[in-house]
């Protein structure tokens, strides 16, 4: 009878028990707020310090008094499977066809047309195109006149860099959308690409470099500045509270900003509101330029290439409705970070907005790693210097194989190096320099490059490393080709002029190790601005400042011979094959151009400043000893760069020990000093 009454309360416990479960779990759900709807993420950075500021919105949710999606005439449920047929682009690659206007375009649209013209995917030939470019930015009013051969739109592209343009009354159809600032609602991601929106007046190549001078924020500086509707930009100081919300700021009285270049904002962090798209998205550009770390105010606005670029290194996205919350997680975020934060702005200004060019070949190459798919390029090569641009995926897409990302990714560059010897003028074979090298306990092989009209010799020297002749195209360019039968990451490049010992080889190599993505050689030039020639000029004086290591002695890594060979416009390498003495200085503009940095020079004979001198303008054969390149040459390839990429040093890296008047059998090198 215990044992029943026993059950029977379980049993009561258990009954009640369920029921107020189904009676609680309605109002469960009732009390949730509904999931938004899912749609494709669109690139927003998230906030950065999650402990400081809770985000209290849903990323569909849209605040109050904001407009409703606007009306486009491009189709919704197109992406990248469905609308492109990228079998076109497997044999060829991307190559790219623009649509010329037929009559007069705008200075804009004589932008885009060089900067495509001088990418290596344009093309002249429709046919061969996997991808048509039809631009927005011809004159004003309505571009009504759909192109040739338009197909439905499959495989074009609809460019609009400013959104002032002409607008399309068009069907867009399956054609994809590059728009500067695209609204979150009408962009389709990973199929349209969202641009930045550039001024009419940014420059078409080269452009103007960041302007953070200090990454530490001065005591001084303001901690805020906020973008005002006009074009201007208000600071406030660390003691204010709700300044940019309340309105009193100090009033910054400059002119109104018409583009990057104008009154930049002075301050940590830039607070750019989200209540029109246009003017905020000029700031955007105005804070990157600046070093100004961007804190976005519920935007409503994509991010520029928010395919590829990871904004949250460079930028924060804070809700509105909460400014003091806001306020304090500025004021309390670590040096470090802001530190971080800074650097990134830096590094994406430069690297993919500060120019059209640069903009467009951005965009491109988006295109391309959707293509290559697997084989496009990884995260870390478009969010880390030099950038995806000037890490060719075809080099390779792993992080370890590029000089600039050894220590990044802890690894070190293998030690041994193959010898590349350049056989360009008549004479006799190098054969000590030969000997000389395969002497050395690093060198791997031997590549004799020959570039002679004279057929080469049937008999070479005997030595311990193999020995492989390679047969030129009479072109000074031939010696940065990229040749598969080098087979080591380091490559030594020399001619027949060259004359070096076993002990300076082991010794630059050495250096070269622990610089691998500079340039390390034994002869310099150096660059300066002529004043009264009103431009840039060289010289092969033995001064103590350098920018440049000639070509005949020098370490670098073979990943600069893909770069040379296949991102270097036609016309420059043309340039260099028609001006012989200007091919070292194209290798050393490259160079400088991805690492920002100077070459390294290292200790040589006496009997160097005759061993290689420049060529002749009108043929491979040798000059007089030091003579100075001609300044038409540095000017042309400054003018094509955009800049002045060369960076001058006066550093010089001995060995230890080296002239010390010590015994030579305390010395590595012992054959430095010997004549």
């Amino acid at each position: 009878m215990q044992s029943w009454r026993r059950k029977s309360l379980w049993l009561a416990l258990l009954a009640s028990w369920l029921l107020s479960l189904l009676g609680i779990f309605p109002l469960l759900r009732l009390a949730a707020p509904p999931r938004p709807q899912a749609r494709a993420p669109h690139g927003w950075p998230r906030w950065l310090d999650a402990e400081l500021l809770q985000s209290f919105s849903h990323p569909g949710e849209l605040p109050e008094g904001a407009p409703p999606p606007s009306q486009t005439l491009r189709s919704g449920i197109c992406d990248w499977g469905t609308c492109f047929d990228a079998s076109k682009c497997r044999s060829g690659g991307l190559k790219v066809f623009v649509y010329r206007a037929a009559g007069p375009i705008s200075e804009t649209q004589h932008k885009i047309l060089a900067s495509i013209e001088g990418s290596r995917y344009h093309t002249f030939n429709p046919a061969e195109a996997c991808l048509h470019l039809f631009s927005l930015d011809v004159s004003a009013g309505e571009c009504s006149l759909v192109p040739p051969k338009w197909d439905g739109g499959k495989n074009h592209l609809v460019l609009r860099l400013h959104p002032a343009s002409c607008s399309w009354t068009f069907q867009l159809g399956q054609a994809m959308v590059a728009e500067a600032s695209p609204t979150v609602d009408t962009f389709r991601s990973g199929f349209d690409v969202a641009l930045p929106l550039l001024p009419e007046a940014h420059p078409f190549r080269g452009g103007a470099p960041g302007q953070l001078q200090q990454y530490s924020p001065h005591p001084r500086v303001a901690l805020l500045a906020l973008a005002e509707e006009r074009g201007g930009w208000r600071t406030a100081g660390t003691n204010s509270s709700a300044c940019p919300w309340d309105g009193h700021c100090e009033q910054d009285h400059g002119p109104e900003q018409t583009h990057p270049g104008a009154t930049l904002p002075n301050a940590t962090f830039c607070l750019i509101p989200g209540r029109s798209r246009r003017p905020d998205a000029l700031h955007f550009l105005q804070a990157l330029q600046a070093g100004c770390i961007p804190v976005l105010l519920s935007p409503r606005w994509e991010l520029p290439f928010s395919e590829v670029i990871d904004w949250t290194k460079a930028a924060i996205v804070a809700d509105e409705r909460l400014p003091l919350q806001v306020l304090a997680a500025l004021q309390e975020m670590p040096l470090t970070r802001v530190l971080t934060l800074r650097q990134q702005t830096q590094f994406l200004w430069d690297t993919y907005f500060s120019s059209v060019e640069k903009v467009i070949h951005t965009t491109l190459e988006i295109i391309q790693d959707r293509i290559l798919g697997v084989s496009a390029h990884p995260s870390l090569l478009w969010n880390s210097p030099p950038g995806a641009l000037l890490a060719l995926p075809t080099f390779s897409t792993s992080p370890s194989d590029f000089p600039f990302y050894y220590l990044q990714q802890g690894s070190h560059p293998a030690g041994r190096f193959s010898a590349l010897i350049w056989v360009g003028a008549p004479g006799q074979p190098p054969l000590k320099l030969i000997q000389a090298v395969a002497d050395s306990q690093h060198c791997a092989q031997i590549l004799v490059l020959w570039s002679n009209d004279k057929p080469p010799p049937p008999r070479w020297p005997e030595t311990a490393v193999p020995l492989i002749v390679i047969e030129g195209h009479r072109k000074v360019t031939d010696r940065f080709f990229p040749y598969s039968a080098v087979s080591t990451d380091a490559i030594l490049s020399l001619d027949t002029h060259s004359s070096l010992s076993t002990s300076e080889v082991d010794f630059a190599f050495a250096v070269w190790q622990s610089f691998p993505e500079r340039m390390v050689g034994f002869l310099t030039w150096s660059h300066f601005w002529d004043e009264a020639q009103g431009g840039w000029g060289c010289t092969a004086e033995r001064v103590n400042e350098f920018s440049m290591v000639l070509s005949s002695a020098a370490f670098y890594h073979r990943y600069y011979h893909t770069l040379f060979t296949h991102s270097l416009p036609k016309a420059l390498r043309s340039l260099a094959d028609d001006t012989p003495a200007c091919v070292d200085v194209l290798m050393n503009f490259l160079v400088a151009a991805v690492t920002k940095l100077p070459p390294i020079k290292v200790p040589y004979g006496k009997r160097h400043p005759e061993a290689r001198p420049p060529l002749k303008s009108g043929g491979l054969g040798p000059a007089t000893a030091l003579q100075p390149v001609d300044q038409g040459c540095i000017n042309r390839m400054a003018a094509a760069f955009g800049h002045m990429p060369l960076v001058s040093s006066r550093l010089r890296l001995d060995p230890v020990l080296f002239k010390d008047p010590v015994s030579v059998l305390r010395k590595k090198y012992r054959r430095l000093e010997k004549p």
